[in-house]
């Protein structure tokens, strides 16, 4: 490593040595001297906006000083330097408490309603560092308010300072910049383009970072103060990044997430789903009791849990074997209970947490990546890598807080290539080069990417759909770093609990294999655990299957699992337990209990049947010790497609209609539109006109969505959101499907 080059310079007659180009403020707060600030922020870049931080400097290091006060927060530090502080300059303190009085001349005296009152820069900064009294006596400057500036994001002009932390963030670390500042002079402010809403997947960071409750919260707007709340670290539940967030809760109900603060993994940031979706579990539909199905009325009916328990343990017995479903929303704990309900005590090896398209060839891969392969870590591998290649993987909707680090990396000038079918919204943002492939045909692109040994692969479960995608990821020829990155929090932590068919020495049926035999007769019982139905590949099978089974249902809400249960039993979300999620890069983050209630989590239901049958489950999981080997299965061969079809690229968008999501309209109005994207040639060859509707279509139904035309987008292909206001899974249509392309006035 190049040995760091230090200055030393002198700050308040202290003597400091430091790296060289450090801002001065930063070197002052080394030795326990705090200037203010508003518009300064260790993760973007120096603007000088607020003028708050002003410091003398009586000498620059070349025996000169500056005539004036400085802004600390963009002067480097240089050798001899000597700075004075408001602590021993009378200079500073009067330029710095002069600023303040000019910020607070028009700013209004509401804090008592402003959502910022009790953890704001400013009402702490006007304490410490402010006049006594205010020699302001005109008329404040007055705007009409809130300005909605997205349906989420709302501004209080009058309480700005122009400190520009919101537009600096959204175009520096979002690559979103949908908001700016406005007119000049005494006139300036912060706003939007008429027509273009703030709909970034991350614009919640900005009300956070606001040093003054300019920008604020629709739907946290007015609802509590800052000292009524109780404050619990958390890890996210939407993805598998293992972003550290701030869980806000009073009176037994959550409030409001804010980003915590972790360097390596999201420094301070999340996306708007961590930061806004947290109401899905305290909706009317919430399951808080065991329910049983009267075989008279056919009806499901409150019961007590020994009673549900027992019926549930008496049911699974009796038929002539069970499925094990858990889903993807996982703690290690839970899955690692469903790993040994299944095997310790149903004895079987059909448990499969996959409830989205898999294959053989992805439960090999994930047993032999997970257990013999190096994994790729967050910040310091993507810094140090040659090129990141990502494949089957669209990072901005699918891993939003992983996008922000690479786009970290975009920014320092790394080289990052993509296997897409076009370029998209997120890969522009990454300066990434291109490698159009037609969806299903990723495996020979892979086999055929040029890389180099430190290069680092990042692949999505979308390869789960290609054949060999996965086979031609572990053979590749320059061996590289190979990351893994699921949509679900749960996903690689139920492959590292056992939730896998394979997991043991002798392999048992997957998911669809499960519902398929379920379907026909073959086993009897079904114990499903957090599944959506229109999330699996075969939603009718899986219906049919849950129809004909004995099934036991955890669950957190009613869904249309628990409407086809015989047994429902309540179990607790992630709010309401503590527990531990293994993140994509293989670290484990545990997350404490935040709220006290009486739910059960799913380890505890699945203890209490498994003593109902006189037996008990493993802390441990067995089975590491079965070799996999490495999967190898053929590409698939291009598919020759029929006049009027087209191949479909797809996938679930950040914001969509996950039930996870629920109970927040003003956060998913600012999902992205649900458009259909082809070339030109693509659209016209079906008689489409840019903009004029287009459905796509299947034996099993079809969707249809207005159109926008992508000149990157390979001939014959088209794109469209798997669960924006159409399932496209609930209609046989996954990535890779063949599909039919029509004009919606012909259809």
């Amino acid at each position: 490593m190049t040995p760091v080059e230090l200055v030393t310079l002198t700050i308040d007659g202290v003597q400091v040595s430091v790296p060289k180009g450090m801002l001065v403020i930063r070197a002052a707060e080394l030795i326990g001297v705090e200037i203010p600030r508003f518009c300064d922020h260790p993760l973007l870049e120096p603007v000088g906006a607020c003028r708050q931080c002003l410091v003398d400097v009586p000498d620059a290091g070349n025996g000169r000083g500056f005539p004036k006060p400085q802004a600390s927060c963009t002067l480097e530090v240089a050798a001899g330097m000597v700075v004075e502080t408001q602590v021993t300059s009378k200079v500073a303190e009067k330029a710095q408490v002069g600023n303040l009085e000019f910020l607070l001349a028009n700013h209004p005296l509401d804090c008592p309603v402003c959502d910022k009152g009790g953890e704001c820069p400013l009402q702490n900064q006007a304490m410490s560092h402010g006049a006594a009294e205010s020699r302001f006596t005109d008329h404040k400057r007055h705007f009409a308010k809130p300005v909605p500036i997205s349906a989420q994001v709302l501004l209080d002009r009058e309480r700005c300072v122009l400190c520009q932390r919101c537009t600096r963030f959204s175009e520096e670390i979002a690559g979103d910049p949908f908001i700016e500042l406005l007119e000049r002079g005494a006139k300036q402010q912060i706003g939007i383009a008429d027509g273009e809403p703030f709909h970034s997947y991350f614009s919640g960071n900005t009300i956070q970072i606001c040093p003054v409750g300019a920008l604020t919260s629709a739907d946290y707007r007015f609802r509590s103060r800052p000292f009524d709340l109780v404050s619990t670290p958390s890890i996210t539940e939407h993805d598998s990044s293992g972003a550290a967030i701030r869980v806000d809760h009073r009176r037994g109900k959550v409030m409001r997430v804010l980003a915590g603060d972790d360097p390596t993994v999201n420094e301070e940031w999340i996306s708007d789903k961590d930061r806004f979706a947290f109401t899905w579990s305290q909706l009317d539909d919430r399951l808080t009791t065991p329910l049983v199905r009267n075989a008279e009325t056919g009806e499901l009916e409150v019961t007590s849990w020994p009673g549900a328990l027992a019926v549930a343990a008496r049911g699974l017995v009796a038929t002539n074997g069970v499925g094990v479903l858990p889903g993807g929303r996982l703690t290690l704990e839970d899955a690692r209970a469903y790993a040994s309900f299944a095997r310790d005590v149903l004895g079987t090896n059909d448990i499969d947490y996959r409830s989205r398209g898999h294959s053989a060839e992805e439960a090999q891969f994930l047993q032999h990546w997970i257990l013999d392969m190096a994994h790729v870590g967050y910040q310091g591998d993507f810094e140090r890598a040659s090129v990141v290649a990502i494949a089957g993987l669209e990072l901005e909707d699918e891993a939003a807080t992983v996008f922000l680090q690479l786009r970290k990396r975009a920014r320092a000038g790394g080289r990052i290539v993509a296997i897409a079918s076009h370029m998209t919204r997120g890969l522009e943002k990454l300066n990434a080069e291109l490698i159009p492939t037609v969806p299903g045909q990723e495996a020979a692109a892979i086999a055929t990417l040029e890389l180099e040994g430190s290069a680092i692969l990042l692949v999505g479960e979308r390869l789960a759909g290609v054949p060999g995608a996965f086979s031609a990821v572990l053979a590749h020829p320059a061996n590289p770093r190979v990351g893994w990155i699921p949509r679900r929090a749960g996903d690689r932590t139920a492959a590292e609990g056992g939730c896998l068919p394979n997991h043991s020495g002798t392999d048992g049926r997957d998911t669809m294999a499960i519902l398929a035999a379920a379907a026909s007769g073959q086993i009897g019982g079904l114990v499903v655990g957090g599944v959506e139905v229109n999330d699996l590949p075969d939603p009718a099978t899986a219906r049919y299957a849950l129809d004909q089974a004995f099934v036991v249902s955890l669950e957190v809400r009613r869904s249309e699992v628990t409407a086809l249960a015989d047994v429902v039993l309540p179990v607790a979300p992630p709010v309401e337990k503590a527990g531990t999620y293994v993140g994509w890069d293989g670290n484990a983050r545990s997350f404490p209990r935040v709220l006290e209630t009486p739910a059960l989590p799913d380890s505890r239901v699945l203890r209490g049947i498994a003593e109902e049958l006189g037996k008990s489950l493993q802390s441990q999981i067995k089975g590491e010790e079965h070799e996999y080997g490495t999967p190898t299965v053929e590409p698939a061969p291009a598919s020759a497609l029929k006049v009027g079809q087209v191949v479909l690229s797809t996938w679930k968008q950040l914001i969509d209609d996950g039930r996870c999501q629920d109970g927040q309209p003003e956060y998913r109005a600012t999902a992205r539109p649900a458009v259909l994207k082809a070339n030109a040639a693509t659209l016209a060859a079906a008689g489409i006109e840019p903009g004029e509707v287009a459905v796509i279509g299947t034996s099993a139904g079809s969707a249809s969505f207005p159109t926008v035309v992508e000149p990157t987008m390979p001939d014959g292909v088209v794109w469209a959101p798997t669960n924006n206001g159409q399932h496209l899974g609930a209609l046989g249509m996954g990535h890779g499907s063949i599909v039919s392309l029509t004009s919606g006035d012909s259809a």
